[in-house]
């Protein structure tokens, strides 16, 4: 009888690494719809706001006063809008046969735990996407194109001329910091005093920028051992910004079954806009976030994580739940550019 040496497969039996595992798991860093606009815990699903006039607090209507005389009489109304925190969920449900027969059911169940935390990500980005992320949301914005509007004019801060055809950015003749200078300039004018305070951009808008020799030229010179690389803080110290937020989540734009297309948030846009660090009393934002709290078991940006036994199935049940209402409360006090690379 012939001998026949062993394969590796016959003196080892392949088992389970402890010590590593693959989960292309984005990091919750990578998400920025909650760091835009502040956060609003509210203890109802609905409710109402009070809105205060602005054309009102900037009219110069003082007048001198005559000996006896009465002082001159200002007013203004206020206004209110609604909010509304729809429940949306999503669960993951794990058979007893498979965590019975898992090498480590607690991992299981923590990877069940961060699927469902992580869809609840992609839709509060998603979310952002359609109440902020769009040129028809906003009172000025501009569009990126392969040659400037014949009739823009760099020295007119005036809003009639801000929803004008930008040359693309990816181009070294286009001017970026001049263009969002100006940005922020007809915002201010526009709501009566308050300038952008924060810029968002997608990721592929963000590479071009930090590549774009307007940005590079106004960088401190460095070594070839330390050289000097434009982000987020030093773009955020040259536009005189308070946080520049880069969207580096991905959305998978596929249905289950399909071949994955990846794709960034926000495409090849920017936006521009104003809000306080946080909410309060009678101070403007370009946008907030109504996180329903008094659902039992909210967290303070509206969400819960439950875990719970289904009988029947015979099935541990992970699952994530957001309440929450992206509004738009501003809409002159931001600056959308629309597709303004290629």
């Amino acid at each position: 009888m012939p001998m026949i040496s062993p394969t590796p497969g016959d003196v080892h039996v392949n088992g389970t690494l402890t010590n590593l595992s693959l989960a292309y798991q984005q990091a919750e860093s990578n998400f920025v719809a909650d760091r835009v606009f502040p956060n609003v815990p509210v203890t109802k699903q609905s409710d109402i706001y009070w809105v205060w006039p602005r054309d009102a607090w900037n009219r110069d209507e003082m007048k001198h006063r005559a000996p006896g005389a009465e002082s001159a009489g200002t007013n203004f109304e206020v206004a209110q809008a609604p909010y509304y925190a729809p429940v949306q969920a999503i669960h993951h449900d794990i058979p007893d046969q498979v965590m019975a027969n898992a090498d480590n059911p607690l991992a299981y169940d923590t990877a069940a735990t961060n699927l469902v935390s992580r869809k609840a990500l992609i839709r509060r980005e998603t979310s952002f996407i359609t109440n902020y992320f769009v040129l028809s949301k906003w009172t000025l914005g501009s569009i990126g194109g392969s040659s400037r509007s014949a009739n823009y004019n760099p020295a007119d801060a005036s809003s009639a001329n801000a929803n004008r055809t930008l040359l693309y950015w990816n181009n070294a003749a286009a001017t970026p910091i001049e263009d969002m200078r100006r940005a922020m300039t007809y915002v201010q004018l526009r709501s009566g005093g308050f300038r952008p305070n924060k810029l968002t951009l997608a990721r592929p808008v963000a590479d071009v920028l930090f590549d774009h020799p307007s940005v590079i030229s106004r960088l401190p010179t460095g070594t070839a051992d330390q050289p000097v690389t434009a982000n987020e803080r030093t773009l955020a110290a040259i536009l005189g910004l308070d946080e520049v937020l880069i969207m580096d989540g991905i959305v998978n734009a596929a249905k289950e079954g399909l071949a994955e297309s990846n794709q960034f948030f926000g495409g090849k846009s920017a936006l521009l806009t104003y809000s306080p660090a946080a909410p309060t009393l009678m101070t403007p934002s370009a946008g907030y976030t109504f996180s329903w709290t008094g659902y039992l078991g909210m967290t303070q940006n509206g969400t819960r994580i439950k875990r719970f036994y289904l009988s029947k199935e015979a099935s541990t049940r992970v699952e994530a739940e957001v309440a929450f209402d992206q509004k738009l409360t501003g809409t002159d006090l931001g600056f959308f550019f629309d597709n303004i690379i290629q």
